[in-house]
């Protein structure tokens, strides 16, 4: 028998609790929504990892009408029914997932840096944040620094955007750049920028990857940052997300 609360009134004080943890944003955000059965699933393969363990289990959110699932008591304390219109407004979405996972947010890392590192600095759509995340951990990158202008790496939109991938690399924010004695290039399409072929990629390397309108323009990047340019035919630039990849693939290739 399924003994879990069902609440189908946006009045109902559980429902307003949620709806106040999760209005949060950016540094002030503790707490996020894992939305739909892929996500969440992927969240619990990559739970050994320390990116999985930022993310603690405590609500389990299923949709008025929608079976349990197996993992359902198995990772969250708790299960709450949410009718339709509750569910779809958390999830800010057309369409309701039939399972969501509240999280509680552990800290930022604090360690050295590894030798892969994805910088995504002033990346403002959640799409190509989440796009940039999924093939820096695609070619092995081990961590992402997200620089200011960012995009909120941990909104629901924005996490089931990265399919996965911001479970498997440990992200933290910078506002300033404080190079280390890594390898430092900022993707930018200025023909005077070293070109990526010609580059020295070996690790430790650290990529970024600039805003998607105006790039570099305004930033103020330590003289340990050299600009990488990818060379290209017949287009002016490159989607960021897109060099991003190509970038990532490149060291990978190298370092094979």
């Amino acid at each position: 028998m399924d003994s879990a609360l069902t609440i189908t009134s946006k009045a109902n004080p559980r429902f307003k609790a949620l709806k106040d943890l999760l209005s949060p944003t950016g540094l002030k955000r503790t707490h996020t929504l894992l939305l739909g059965d892929k996500l969440i699933e992927a969240w619990v393969e990559s739970a050994k990892t320390f990116a999985g363990e930022r993310f603690r289990p405590v609500t389990w959110l299923r949709l008025e009408g929608a079976k349990p699932h197996l993992l359902e008591k198995l990772r969250a304390p708790e299960t709450l029914v949410l009718g339709e219109s509750l569910m779809r407004d958390l999830a800010s979405a057309g369409s309701p997932p039939d399972h969501a996972l509240l999280m509680e947010l552990g800290p930022e890392p604090t360690t050295p840096l590894t030798s892969r590192v994805i910088l995504p600095w002033g990346i403002q759509d959640p799409g190509n944040l989440g796009a940039i995340l999924r093939s820096a951990a695609a070619f092995g990158f081990q961590e992402a620094i997200l620089g200011p202008g960012c995009a909120d790496p941990f909104s629901p939109k924005a996490l089931r955007g990265t399919m996965g991938a911001a479970f498997l690399l440990p992200i933290r924010r910078y506002e300033h750049l404080v190079p280390d004695e890594g390898k430092w290039f900022a993707l930018h399409g200025d023909k005077k920028a070293l070109r990526l072929d010609k580059a020295d990629l070996t690790e430790p390397v650290r990529i970024l990857v600039g805003n998607e309108g105006h790039g570099w323009k305004d930033a103020a990047l330590p003289s340990a940052v050299k600009f990488l340019a990818i060379p290209i035919l017949g287009m002016e630039s490159l989607n960021a997300a897109v060099a991003a990849g190509i970038a990532c693939y490149e060291v990978a290739r190298r370092s094979r």
